[in-house]
């Protein structure tokens, strides 16, 4: 354990988040998600939501501000009645960690297109459905 790192936080992934640079980005994909397939480094962290993950990760970097899509959500499929009020979370941890954060929505296969060129996939357990988040990392102020 270490002094205010979410216990969340594996150290294969607190190593992850230290090696990447400024654009480096990171999916946290919900059980969903085809992680194993897109053909990048995969992180388990089976059992974890991605709510907690989150405020952990944003406790630790900082998203690009040069970039307004630093922040990604997979928009629901045209036609699926689902509405996912985990979002609602996400918008209450940015409002907190990153204020100054919009979010960016981005249609499934350009999303899967995207997550192909990530730095790394970390594979959650979150069972809510369009739960995925790009976040993409920014300097340190």
């Amino acid at each position: 354990m270490l002094k205010g790192v979410s216990p969340l936080i594996s150290p294969e992934l607190l190593k992850i988040l230290s090696e990447m640079g400024h654009g480096d980005e990171i999916v946290l994909a919900d059980a969903h998600f085809p992680a194993m397939s897109m053909g990048v480094p995969v992180v388990r962290a089976d059992g974890i939501g991605i709510p907690g993950l989150l405020r952990g990760i944003l406790d630790l970097i900082p998203l690009d501000q040069y970039d307004e899509n630093h922040f990604g959500l997979m928009a629901v499929c045209d036609g699926d009645p689902i509405v996912p009020t985990i979002w609602d979370e996400y918008a209450a941890i940015l409002k907190e960690k990153e204020p100054e954060t919009e979010i960016t929505f981005i249609e499934r296969f350009p999303y899967y297109d995207r997550a192909k060129k990530a730095y790394c996939i970390v594979a959650t357990g979150e069972t809510a459905q369009y739960a995925n988040v790009i976040l993409k990392k920014g300097v340190v102020r």
